[in-house]
């Protein structure tokens, strides 16, 4: 009985409790690179939220910057259309003054002609019969 408890006092000193220290530090390694783990994922995942957040607001840039785009060449294509019909509309008015000034120096021209050809008319009605031959 004593050589078993000898043994069993070697046993442990020796094999039992090295082992056991052994294996205590493996299991403290394995939750240690667990734990390591989860805060690389943890970590990975904050990374992951702020690059869709920045990918996000880079994307808004982007499309307010087409949206100004979009707009100032609606409002150049607007200025254009404006400045067209202003054009077209003073091209217009100078061709409806030309014509009125054309209308009324024909009715001016024709005014002088009918008085000549009235003169004429009278002339030509009121001499004797032989004069004019």
């Amino acid at each position: 009985m004593i050589l078993l408890a000898l043994l069993y006092a070697l046993y442990s000193v020796i094999v039992h409790k090295p082992l056991q220290r052994v294996l205590e530090e493996r299991r403290n390694k394995t939750e240690g690179a667990v734990e390591k783990s989860r805060a690389d994922i943890a970590a990975a995942e904050a990374r992951t939220v702020e690059y869709e957040q920045k990918l996000r607001e880079a994307r808004a840039a982007v499309f307010r910057a087409q949206e100004a785009k979009r707009q100032a060449a609606l409002q150049a294509r607007t200025n254009a259309v404006n400045e067209a019909r202003s054009k077209a509309q003073a091209q217009v008015q100078a061709a409806k003054k030309d014509i009125e000034n054309d209308r009324a120096a024909a009715q001016d021209g024709l005014q002088a002609e009918v008085a000549a050809l009235a003169q004429e008319i009278m002339r030509r009605v009121l001499q004797p019969a032989g004069a004019g031959r």
